[in-house]
C-alpha cells in the first residue's frame, strides 16, 4: 500500500483546524444567543405596537419581571413615560434587562451601577427596586431630559464609554413603556408556563405588588395616579377556593387626572405587570376591562370575555 503524500497531511492539517475555528465560533455565537436570549425553551413574552403596524418585541420572562418593576417604579414617582423609556432602553443595553453580578470593574445590576462610584452596596444595586430608583434620581437631575435625545439623557446618567449604544434599544424600550405604563392596553402577552410545583400564591402576588409600587396598591390601586372620586366599594371577603386564589386590585370608572393619565390605563399596567409576571408568581389568568389572558394558551393573546365592561378592578388568579 502506498504511504500517504506528505503534501495532503499538511493540506489536512490546516483544513481541519479551520473546520474546528468554524465549530468554535458557531457554538460561541449559539451561547451568546442564550445569553441575550434568556436560554433555549423559555417561555416567551410579546409586546406588540398598539398601532397594528407589526411591530413587536419578544424577550423573555426574566426580562419581563424586571422591565415591570423598572416601569413600576417610575410611575410610582409620577414620571413620564419618556423617562421610562429611557430607563428601559438603558438596562437593555447595560445588562439585557438581567440582573447580574458581574460586569466591567465592579459593575452589577441591571444598570451596571458600581459600588466603587456611590451608587450603593452590592446588595443593594443588585435589587432591581432599588437599583430602578437610583438610576430615576440622577435622571430627573438632568435638565430637560425628556425632551433630549435618548442617547443624551441615558448617557448624562451612565456615563458610558459607548454612548451611542442605547440608540438601538430605543424602539423596543418604547414598545415596552407603553404597555408596562398602560397606555397600550392588551399590547403584552406571555406563555405563562409554569413548574410542576406552584408556590407563593396571592400573597407572593401582593408582595411583589408591593416591591414595585408601593404599599398603597394594595388599597385603591387608582390613588397612584392622583384621583379624587371615591374609594369604590371594598371586595367582599373571600369564600370559595376560587375567590381565595384571586387578588382583586379596585380601579376607579375611567376618569382623566390631574397628571393627564387615565385610571383606565393604571388599570392596564397592572394587569401587564401581573402577565409579566406570570411565571414567578404562578399566575393563571388576568382580567381587565372585558378582556383575559391565560397562562399556556397556543396564542398567548387577551381575548374578550364578554361586553367590554369590568374597568372597576383588575383581578388577578393564582394557580394556588
Amino acid at each position: 500500500m502506498p504511504e500517504p503524500s506528505p503534501t495532503r497531511t499538511r493540506r489536512g492539517r490546516p483544513l481541519r483546524r479551520g473546520a474546528s475555528f468554524l465549530v468554535l465560533l458557531g457554538v460561541a455565537g449559539y451561547l451568546a444567543v442564550q445569553y441575550v436570549t434568556g436560554g433555549p425553551g423559555d417561555p416567551a413574552c410579546e409586546v406588540v405596537s398598539a398601532d397594528g403596524d407589526g411591530t413587536a418585541y419578544t424577550f423573555t420572562p426574566e426580562q419581563a419581571v424586571n422591565a415591570a418593576t423598572i416601569t413600576a417604579v417610575g410611575t410610582a414617582r409620577g414620571l413620564p413615560e419618556r423617562a421610562v423609556t429611557i430607563a428601559l432602553a438603558t438596562a437593555l443595553q447595560e445588562s439585557g434587562l438581567r440582573n447580574i453580578s458581574h460586569g466591567d470593574r465592579d459593575s452589577l445590576g441591571l444598570f451596571q451601577q458600581r459600588p466603587s462610584q456611590g451608587w450603593g452596596t452590592e446588595k443593594e444595586i443588585l435589587d432591581p427596586t432599588y437599583s430602578a430608583g437610583e438610576f430615576y434620581d440622577h435622571l430627573v437631575k438632568v435638565s430637560g431630559y425628556a425632551r433630549l435625545p435618548l442617547t443624551v439623557a441615558a448617557q448624562r446618567v451612565q456615563r458610558s464609554g459607548y454612548p451611542e449604544a442605547y440608540a438601538k434599544h430605543e424602539p423596543d424600550a418604547t414598545l415596552l413603556a407603553a404597555a408596562l405604563t398602560g397606555r397600550a392596553a392588551a399590547t403584552l402577552t406571555c406563555e405563562g408556563r409554569q413548574d410542576a410545583t406552584p408556590t407563593g400564591g396571592p400573597d407572593a402576588v401582593r408582595a411583589a405588588l408591593v416591591r414595585d409600587f408601593g404599599r398603597d396598591v394594595l388599597d385603591v390601586a387608582g390613588a397612584q395616579v392622583g384621583r379624587t372620586a371615591a374609594a369604590p366599594t371594598p371586595a367582599p371577603t373571600p369564600t370559595t377556593a376560587a375567590e381565595r386564589r384571586t387578588v382583586t386590585l379596585p380601579v376607579l370608572p375611567d376618569t382623566d387626572t390631574a397628571a393627564g393619565t387615565t385610571v383606565r390605563q393604571r388599570g392596564w399596567q397592572l394587569a401587564h405587570w401581573a402577565v409579566a409576571n406570570a411565571s414567578a408568581l404562578h399566575i393563571e389568568n388576568v382580567s381587565y376591562a372585558g378582556r383575559r389572558w391565560t397562562a399556556g394558551n397556543t396564542d398567548s393573546e387577551w381575548r374578550p370575555v364578554g361586553t367590554e365592561k369590568g374597568t372597576d378592578a383588575v383581578r388577578i388568579v393564582t394557580a394556588q
